[in-house]
């Protein structure tokens, strides 16, 4: 069996890397592929970005009892070839409608991968292996994003749209290849969790009933919307407008500042793991709290227009770094949290929710650009208080968790006679 989990994760790995190598090697490019190559203008590129995130939000909700039900494979694999259709179909289109179906489409696929990916790693893991199987994943994905936007920018020529369809064209054999390497996985026979269950849903009803009713999964949701919304959602939006209008930063100094940005994660993920592996997780959370609360108060330093444009730049380029660190911290505790708060049969329903909830977050996040832009104290001064509620909801969430829950290194002991997936649980 355990042959079997590890031949069965190296390939689920690979797929995460092939997954997130396709999204960086196309999105970046996407607004200037739409309004200036295709010449639909401002307008339409928006909403190929809208019908982007709308494919998700509307997969997304039936996509979890879909896994539970057939099992996170077939589901992998049909996502792939949607999001290769998509990919395809977008590189030839050039005509507002078709490609507003084309990003649906596209959106959607890539949607639905994440909590099927996600499900397969938590099936082919141990509590004790899966906090480090999750920070292994969060390293090959933006390890993919950046080569995938790297080789793309190398491509795409404005001045040759030949070009573009040539870069949709790999991007939808990536997924085929995908759907080929998932396709050859051996899952483990059990997929059951039982070593860390809910202390309190109603085990009556199913599915969206029963996870509402799990009142650490509600929160987990919470605390998860607030955390997508206050980092990733303010990238490329709010941050960025912040940045650009009141701190003066160049693009090309936004390109450092998100270089720093995969740099810490690269260089800082395996450095945290240790930190995070035997600590309990809402702790960890609440720490990354802190950091963002850090970080953005370094933001708000590059705002104020005291000091040199060196100085801006540097304080600007570290808060991204520090994003960076908090992020390695919250990819192998939050995924595998969501995994253990899961009862039997329910993985896919769970991390199919919390996909939901980051989706979310994202596309709200571009509601701070204009207060980023026009009112750019009140940004930060929002922000340090969304961050410093992160630790507040993180310690409020540590009260609703069991021992194994929030610290999975507990169950050790108790869990070396079982089964990785057959383990009773150990009382809080």
């Amino acid at each position: 069996m355990t042959k079997v989990m590890g031949a069965a994760m190296r390939r689920i790995q690979a797929g995460n890397a092939l997954t997130a190598f396709g999204i960086g090697f196309t999105v970046p490019f996407l607004y200037i592929y739409v309004a200036q190559v295709r010449g639909l203008g401002t307008a339409t590129a928006t909403s190929a970005f809208i019908a982007f995130a709308l494919g998700a939000l509307v997969a997304l909700p039936f996509t979890g009892r879909v896994i539970d039900r057939r099992g996170p494979v077939p589901v992998v694999i049909g996502a792939a070839v949607l999001a290769s259709l998509g990919a395809l179909s977008l590189g030839l289109s050039n005509a507002a409608v078709p490609i507003l179906l084309s990003a649906l489409a596209l959106g959607a696929g890539q949607a639905v991968m994440q909590p099927a990916l996600a499900t397969m790693i938590v099936w082919c893991s141990t509590p004790a292996t899966r906090t480090r199987s999750f920070a292994l994943q969060f390293f090959m994905q933006n390890l993919g994003l950046g080569i995938g936007g790297l080789i793309g920018g190398q491509i795409v020529d404005v001045n040759r749209p030949g070009s573009f369809t040539l870069l949709f064209a790999i991007e939808a054999v990536m997924f085929l290849v995908l759907a080929g390497v998932i396709a050859s996985v051996r899952m483990p026979h059990v997929p059951a969790i039982k070593d860390a269950r809910p202390k309190d849903p109603a085990q009556a009803g199913g599915g969206w009933q029963r996870l509402l009713r799990h009142k650490a999964m509600v929160q987990l949701c919470v605390l998860g919307f607030v955390l997508f919304f206050a980092c990733y959602g303010q990238f490329e939006s709010g941050l960025a407008a912040f940045g650009t209008e009141a701190a003066g930063i160049s693009p090309a100094t936004l390109g450092f500042a998100l270089a720093a940005n995969t740099g810490a994660i690269v260089i800082a993920q395996f450095v945290v793991l240790r930190l995070v592996e035997k600590r309990r997780r809402s702790r960890v959370i609440a720490l990354v709290g802190l950091i963002w609360t850090v970080a953005w108060v370094i933001a708000g330093f590059s705002g104020l227009g005291h000091g040199s444009a060196v100085m801006a730049a540097g304080a600007f380029i570290t808060t991204y770094a520090l994003f960076g660190i908090g992020e390695a911290m919250l990819s192998p505790t939050v995924a595998p949290l969501v995994a253990d708060l899961a009862p039997e049969g329910s993985v896919g329903q769970y991390n199919s929710a919390f996909a939901l909830v980051k989706q979310m977050a994202l596309a709200l996040g571009p509601l701070g650009v204009p207060v980023g832009a026009g009112l750019p104290m009140v940004y930060i001064g929002v922000f340090v208080l969304v961050s410093l509620g992160i630790c507040f909801l993180a310690l409020r969430l540590g009260r609703q968790l069991t021992a194994v829950q929030d610290n999975p290194s507990l169950a050790k002991p108790a869990r070396a006679a079982t089964t990785p997936h057959s383990a009773e649980p150990v009382p809080a």
